[in-house]
């Protein structure tokens, strides 16, 4: 049951107007193909969505006398901007704030969805449904937060707390760094977020995320001897040697990394993972055994394992098998084998690691912000089922070890998350938007 305080606030705010909302994100939704991000294909211009944010909240804003938001807009490269947005509390340290509606998206190919990825539109058979790249992940959620900030503005509801927004560049690719939420943070812009809890608003199906996983994208190399496949003995085959080599690697990855005890308290859907996801060789014919090849893949790391020590022992069981080829490598056939001792000769394993390593989260089970969260998400939805996954959430752990007391959640459906044919529920958006006002009549009630 909804306390006074949640009741009067909701009241006061009332619902998220649908009007408002589609009309935004259409806009938002209008820019997606110039949001893509993966360069050097595609590098995204997320000033284009924040000037749409900022053109929503300027009616209200300070900056015109029309409202008290105070709305910042930052750039760290050349069209590439965040969006800081302030309602003024009354009390000084006492914040929530709502991070991570990200104003990039992953790419689409229009050829392959049943409508067109970058305009909103409409299902003739469900108005509910909203369709169009980024309307799950995450320009549902940036039109969102941006009409909560908006009503704040215009109803200017007596609050103890600011209530604090950030839009935010650069969340979908890692290889270029600095000018999303990691520059504002170096910057100091978000310290005053420290004081309350922050909610991560970029995952999906309307319950609180409490876990997330860590991910190494890893390649594993074998170096052996191209030959004739019809002088096998005279050949060191690399995709045999690799094979072999990855079912001992993983063997000793899940004796070293079994499942954590905390997994069932964090509701971890699976443990933690090692596995091949691609092949690559330099080509040949059906004639030749490959002299090379690369396995790559990925882990998936719950939070409660480091990924520099995953790393680390990964090299060792490399390294060991180099070593001790013969007696630990099985082969395959009468004539199948690494070493060629007439030749000298020996095969090569060799494991490299590209730079975007992710570390996992745990979200604090004790904060203020979660148990709001999860009293929100009862009192809004119906019921509260906190889960964890191993799928990797860049940055955020980054803020948890800053010192920011870092809570998950989102409105979008996870089964429509980077897939084809892309859309959202209104209804869900809605209750997200409750939700919010929820959190913050409860934080209020504490001062």
């Amino acid at each position: 049951m909804a306390s006074p305080a949640s009741a009067s606030l909701k009241e006061a705010v009332g619902s998220l107007d649908r009007d408002g909302f589609v009309g935004l994100l259409s806009n938002l939704i209008g820019e997606t193909a110039h949001l893509q991000n993966d360069p050097p294909t595609y590098r995204p211009q997320e000033e284009r969505v924040a000037q749409h944010v900022v053109d929503v909240l300027r009616p209200v804003s300070a900056d015109t006398g029309g409202g008290p938001l105070l709305v910042r807009k930052i750039s760290y490269a050349e069209g590439r901007s965040n969006v800081i947005v302030e309602y003024p509390g009354t009390v000084p340290g006492r914040v929530v704030s709502f991070v991570g509606m990200h104003m990039d998206v992953v790419p689409a190919n229009g050829s392959e969805w049943d409508f067109d990825p970058f305009s909103l539109t409409f299902d003739s058979e469900d108005k509910d449904k909203l369709r169009g790249r980024g309307t799950t992940d995450c320009l549902g959620h940036v039109a969102l937060v941006a009409q909560l900030m908006r009503r704040l503005g215009e109803v200017k509801p007596p609050l103890k707390h600011s209530v604090i927004a950030v839009f935010i560049a650069n969340e979908e690719n890692s290889s270029v760094t600095g000018i999303g939420v990691d520059g504002l943070v170096k910057d100091g812009l978000l310290d005053k977020l420290k004081t309350g809890p922050l909610f991560w608003i970029d995952t999906a199906d309307k319950q609180p995320c409490i876990g997330t996983g860590g991910m190494i994208p890893w390649h594993l190399k074998a170096t052996g001897k191209l030959f004739h496949s019809g002088l096998a003995h005279k050949a060191i085959n690399a995709m045999e040697m690799n094979m072999e080599a990855l079912k001992v690697i993983q063997k000793r990855f899940y004796t070293d990394f079994p499942p954590h005890e905390k997994e069932k308290v964090y509701k971890f859907a699976t443990p933690s993972t090692m596995k091949p996801t691609k092949w690559s060789y330099p080509g040949g014919g059906l004639n030749q055994i490959p002299g090379e090849c690369t396995i790559s893949g990925d882990v998936r790391l719950t939070p409660f394992y480091s990924t520099s020590h995953v790393m680390e022992k990964l090299k060792e069981y490399v390294e060991d098998i180099n070593e001790r080829f013969e007696t630990v490598l099985d082969t395959r056939g009468p004539v199948s084998k690494y070493i060629l001792p007439d030749e000298n000769l020996q095969g090569r394993l060799e494991i490299t690691f590209d730079g975007d390593v992710m570390n996992g989260v745990a979200c604090n089970l004790e904060s203020r912000g979660y148990h709001a969260l999860c009293k929100a998400t009862k009192e809004i939805v119906g019921h509260v089922e906190p889960y964890s996954i191993t799928g990797s959430l860049p940055l955020i752990r980054e803020l948890q070890d800053e010192g920011f007391d870092v809570q998950t959640a989102g409105y979008g459906l996870l089964k429509t998350y980077h897939a084809k044919n892309e859309y959202c529920l209104f209804s869900d958006m809605a209750q997200g938007f409750q939700v919010f006002l929820s959190i913050i009549s409860q934080l209020e009630e504490e001062v």
